[in-house]
Order: structure tokens, then sequence, then C-alpha cells
């Protein structure tokens, strides 16, 4: 057996959830880095420490049961919930909480962010064998009083349900699925939609206060004003390099989607030019979840090692002609 060593990660004071501890196996000797490419320092950090083996998720597949962690940068969208369904330890990069539509699967003892490379250390004491055969018989002895259970139910005879207790109980299920439904909603809108409403407020309130809107209009309105300037954007947006590290938690295109908005408001930039400027800024989503998106589909590694970059680069592609598409369809869209 390698001789792997458990590291503590924490949070930071910005971040949520933790502490973890991950120690390396002969089944899990991989610390997955999804950050945009490349090995994260984090990752790079936790691979020292423990013996494991850093793998940059990008450009290499790591089937989930293979890993002994990730490390992703993800702003609160899809990664930062898809991991902890999996069963894998999650460090998070960026201060994000629980949310997103997997939020019910992040928990405090699979995940934590805001982590920093000073917030990974050894532990005093290295997980040994032995301790993982006592916490298996613990679970063997959990299993069998189960079964017990179960047994001494078994040997009960069955009872009959009667009609009007079936109807009792299928009422009680829709009502229960409802109001489950009802509570999953209000989280929802509590932790994903009202943030992001006072977010845009502010950005808003501080671009109108402070004055900074007319500075920026005159550096936006150039690009954002015409569609030769949007096509610019598109492509910058889409350059393969800087795509997967502009896509996590979609921050860049919420601002500057709120910086355009303003300029539409007041009308510093033609509202025709609203749809393809939406297009414009938006080349670059999702570019970050591409290699998570290839292993939830059991994508081999050669599918993924090709099928990364060839995503990339059909954003290259595909992005302009979005714009171009949306600005031909704008035509008398705001026609009196």
């Amino acid at each position: 057996m390698s001789n792997y060593r458990a590291v503590q990660v924490t949070k930071a004071s910005s971040g949520w959830g933790g502490p973890l501890t991950i120690l390396p196996t002969d089944e899990k000797p991989y610390i997955a880095s999804i950050t945009g490419g490349g090995i994260h320092p984090v990752a790079a950090r936790i691979a020292e420490l423990t013996g494991g083996i850093a793998v940059d998720g990008f450009s290499s597949k790591v089937e989930p049961d293979e890993m002994a962690c990730v490390v992703i940068d993800c702003g609160g969208t899809a990664r930062c919930g898809v991991y902890p369904k999996l069963g894998v330890l999650t460090v998070d990069v960026t201060p994000a909480s629980p949310s997103g539509p997997l939020i019910n699967f992040i928990k405090e003892t699979n995940f934590v962010s805001g982590v920093k490379e000073n917030n990974v250390s050894l532990m005093d004491e290295v997980a040994t064998a032995a301790a993982s055969q006592q916490k298996k018989s613990a679970q063997e002895l959990k299993a069998e009083a189960r079964a017990k259970v179960a047994s001494m139910q078994g040997n009960q005879p069955p009872k009959k349900t009667g009609f009007i207790e079936k109807i009792g109980r299928l009422m009680g299920g829709v009502v229960g699925t409802f109001y489950q439904a009802g509570r999953d909603t209000v989280e929802q809108v509590l932790r994903n939609i009202l943030p992001f409403m006072a977010f845009v407020s502010t950005l808003i309130g501080i671009i109108l206060f402070t004055g900074i809107g007319d500075i920026l209009a005159n550096v936006i309105k150039p690009l954002a004003g015409n569609i030769i300037g949007l096509l610019i954007i598109s492509i910058v947006c889409a350059l393969p390099f800087l795509s997967p590290l502009l896509g996590p938690g979609a921050v860049i295109a919420q601002v500057v989607g709120v910086l355009v908005g303003v300029e539409i408001g007041r009308g510093t930039i033609p509202p025709q030019l609203a749809l393809p400027a939406l297009f414009a800024i938006n080349p670059q989503v999702g570019c970050d979840f591409v290699p998570v998106g290839l292993t939830l589909g059991e994508a081999k590694p050669e599918t993924i090692e090709v099928g990364v970059p060839a995503v990339l680069l059909s954003r290259q592609i595909t992005g302009p002609i979005a714009v171009v598409i949306a600005y031909v369809a704008s035509f008398g869209l705001y026609s009196e």
C-alpha cells in the first residue's frame, strides 16, 4: 500500500463548510482539478502533502470513484453540487455557499469553499487500515441490526389495507409532494433568485450614483453600440484559453449584462441591439462545465481529451454566428 498522508482542508474567513479530511488511497489516488484548465495551486498543495496525484480534469478523465477529492472554482451553479451528489469530497476555491439545483447534496461534511493554499495542512495522525476496518465493522453491525428488525417484522402476519386507508395514504402522499415542492421553491427563491436581484440592484445603484456609468459608457458604446463591436466582444469572450476562466458563476456575463442594460435604458445604446448583445456576452457560458458534463455522460478518456478543446473551439465559431443571427432577428423587434 502506498504511503499516503491525511490533510485537513478548512474554509477561509469568507468560505463555507468543512473542515474536510482528505486521505488518498490506492483505489482513490487522484486529486482532480477542474478549474478552467491546468492544476490549481490548491490541488497541487493537496497532492504534495497527501502524496496523491494531481490531474487536470480538462485534459484527462478521472472517474468519480477514483477521486480522493476534486478542486473546483464554481461560483454556486452546477459543479458545486454535482460532485457532492457523486459522493466526492469537493474543495471550492471560490467563497460559495450552498446554492443551485443540487443544493440538497451540499453538506458541511462533503463541501468546503473559499479555500486557499494555507487552508490545507497535514493532520497530526494518519488514518490507518485498522481505523478503516473498525469503521467497516461498525457499518456491518448496523446492517445486522437492521436485518434483525426486518426479520422480526417479517414474522408478523401481514395487515390488510382497507380502501379508506389507501385513499388516505394516496391523498397524504399528494399533499406531501406539493408541500415539499413549495418548500423547495421558496428555498430556491430565497437562496438564489433574491440574492441575485439584490446584487443586480446594488450594481445598478453604484453605477448610477457614482457616475461610473458615464465612464463605462464611453468604453462600451463603441463596442456594444454596433454589430461590429458586438462581434468583437463575442470573439474575445469565446477565446478557448479565456472562456473557461470567464464561465464560473457567470459573473462576467452578469456584470457586463447589467452595464449594457443600464446604457440601453439610458438611451446610449439602441434597444435593437439588446438581443445580439445578450448573445455577444454569453459565448463562454458552460465552458467551465464541459469536462464535468462529459464525465457525467460516461465519456471515455480519449473522448474527453478531444471533446473539451473541440467544444471550446466550436464556441469560437458559433458565438459570432449567434450574434449575427440575433442581430437579423432583432430587425423590427422594437419598432413602433
